[in-house]
């Protein structure tokens, strides 16, 4: 403004902002101190505030708020002061909070967990199957390898129970000939999944357990994508006539999963392939096929000879938050 006064003038300056004249006169004017407020002489003291201060802190008060304060002693026949200057003495010592004591939800840490080869964290679930007619429904218990994705075990009940769990823990670790300290076993908060039947056969076996944190679902991501995996499958039945038919379509869909599904987060090879070792020889393999084709006709490999992806190195379950770049 006042460059521009300089140079066409305060009144023409004044117009191309639309700024009135009198405001910048008024801005130019010395602004006065303000004076202090004065205290008014029905003004509370010190000690008056503090007596207050502490009765609204005591025992007997400190989950009420100042209005009930108020008129408690109100029908007691004492008078402090208003319910508004209780809250004015509670602001003035940053404590105007929800006074009731209320629970608050524990922080739970989110569980991370890394797998550099098969066997060292397998995550199991529970899924309904629908039986013949509705209400009528089959569990269906399976164990994914989260390194390789392989279904290492699988049962289908009636119903749910960690008994029932642990028989198939023990034997699909006997099976993978599991030694101790080298598992973790991953899954949600269920009652079999907690119970102390299988808390049990993990300290027997020397496999530590990891649970998801309370209400959140996607702690265990590989069981529910691959639960997602097999109810999508075109020839999931809508429902299943008996146990024995559930049981027939599972170990098909078990046998289909691991040794011919091309996994897309395996790098389109499949489950048994990297759990038993056989990735390696696949990559090898395919590399050739891609160098031949890119020998036989290079210009229609735009970015130069294609390199073929192996296996992943490490899989996490939930991977740690990554730093922010501060450079």
């Amino acid at each position: 403004m006042t460059e521009l006064a300089a140079k066409i003038g305060l009144k023409r300056a004044c117009e191309v902002l639309g700024v009135p004249r009198s405001a910048v006169y008024r801005s130019r004017q010395p602004r006065p101190i303000p004076k202090p407020r004065p205290t008014p002489a029905h003004a509370l003291s010190e000690d008056e505030r503090a007596e207050i201060r502490e009765t609204l802190n005591s025992d007997r008060f400190m989950d009420k708020a100042p209005r009930q304060v108020y008129a408690a002693l109100l029908d007691e026949g004492k008078h402090r002061c208003h319910w508004r200057s209780m809250y004015r003495i509670l602001a003035a010592h940053d404590e105007v909070r929800e006074r009731r004591n209320l629970r608050r939800h524990p922080v739970y840490k989110k569980p991370e967990l890394l797998a550099t080869a098969p066997n060292q964290v397998w995550s199991w679930d529970i899924t309904l199957l629908r039986g013949a007619f509705k209400g009528n429904y089959y569990r269906l218990y399976l164990v994914l390898d989260i390194f390789s994705r392989c279904v290492v075990g699988w049962r289908i009940a009636e119903v749910e129970s960690s008994q029932l769990a642990r028989e198939l823990v023990a034997e699909t670790a006997r099976k993978q000939g599991i030694l101790p300290d080298q598992l973790t076993l991953h899954a949600d908060n269920g009652g079999p999944m907690r119970g102390k039947p299988l808390a049990q056969l993990l300290s027997d076996l020397g496999i530590a357990g990891s649970h998801n944190r309370p209400h959140t679902s996607n702690d265990n991501p590989f069981s529910e994508a691959q639960f997602k995996t097999m109810k999508y499958h075109p020839d999931y039945p809508e429902r299943f006539p008996d146990i024995e038919a559930a049981r027939a379509w599972a170990r098909r869909f078990v046998t289909w999963y691991n040794e011919e599904h091309y996994h897309s987060g395996l790098n389109l090879l499949t489950p048994s392939s990297v759990h038993y070792g056989e990735a390696g020889d696949i990559q090898r393999q395919r590399q050739a096929v891609m160098s031949a084709a890119y020998a036989a006709n290079p210009m229609r490999f735009t970015r130069g000879e294609p390199v073929v992806k192996g296996a992943p190195t490490a899989v996490y379950l939930n991977p740690p938050d990554q730093p922010e770049n501060l450079s």
